[in-house]
């Protein structure tokens, strides 16, 4: 009977955090399907080249063994996505679907955060770019390890530098305390934009630090969906996307 109860109040956030997300919807387009590790293929030379370069960086990630993670890890995950895109978001790690897939956020996270890109947004996955700061799981999904993060933080700031988008956004604690080196809680970072450079030859972007969501389907509630919201309102606004009422 207990074991009933929990499952029909899972099953309750689920139908809730649809609903909220659906009813913020801009317009109707559906995720686009985005091939594993291999950025969309665009027209002209310019946008083809960065492509080009991501994926060279994706056999690189392949062929890493920096850390521990290259030896556990089922698939690389390098990210995948709009190699021109005004948007990027920055999670922690691959968990254990993505690790079978070898594509970003393609769990139960991932199906939210689509519905906050589609949805709320009113964008396609295809318009944006999917990373995480480190591209392989750590087992059992733990958090990585600072050496971990070192080893593969360079390939995270050669994806931003050829990207070069106008607005990241961290997913997450330990997204947010590497790209903004500080030690300071999400609670106290999200909701406001922060300056981050992504290297010494180009202006500092935009960050928003927002919750993973995976702590918003950890903790579920009213207040932490506003939150989230307030925060991507936050960057439709500076992107120029029309913000819907409610």
């Amino acid at each position: 009977m207990k074991e009933e109860r929990n499952l029909r109040k899972v099953f309750n956030q689920h139908v809730k955090l649809e609903e909220y997300f659906t009813g913020f919807s801009v317009k109707s387009n559906k995720p686009a399907a985005v091939a594993p590790q291999q950025p969309p293929q665009p027209a002209n030379s310019q946008n083809t080249d960065i492509a080009t370069e991501l994926s060279q960086l994706c056999k690189e990630v392949a062929a890493c063994q920096k850390c521990v993670l290259g030896s556990t890890r089922t698939n690389p995950v390098p990210g995948e996505g709009n190699p021109k895109a005004d948007l990027v978001f920055v999670g922690e790690g691959p968990g254990a679907d993505e690790d079978a897939q070898g594509r970003p956020f393609v769990g139960r996270s991932g199906q939210l955060l689509d519905k906050i890109i589609t949805n709320a947004m009113g964008l396609k996955r295809s318009d944006v770019y999917i990373c995480n700061i480190v591209k392989c799981r750590p087992p059992e999904n733990r958090e990585p390890r600072p050496e971990e993060i070192i080893s593969c933080l360079p390939f995270l700031k050669k994806q931003l530098s050829l990207i070069r988008p106008r607005v990241i956004v961290c997913l997450g604690a330990p997204a947010t305390r590497t790209l903004l080196n500080t030690n300071k809680p999400i609670g106290q970072l999200r909701g406001k934009f922060h300056e981050f450079s992504i290297d010494d030859d180009s202006e500092p972007v935009k960050l928003m630090p927002t919750f993973h969501p995976s702590y918003i389907l950890r903790n579920y509630s009213d207040d932490n969906r506003r939150k989230v919201w307030e925060d991507m309102k936050t960057v439709m606004v500076e992107l120029g996307l029309p913000v819907p009422k409610k």
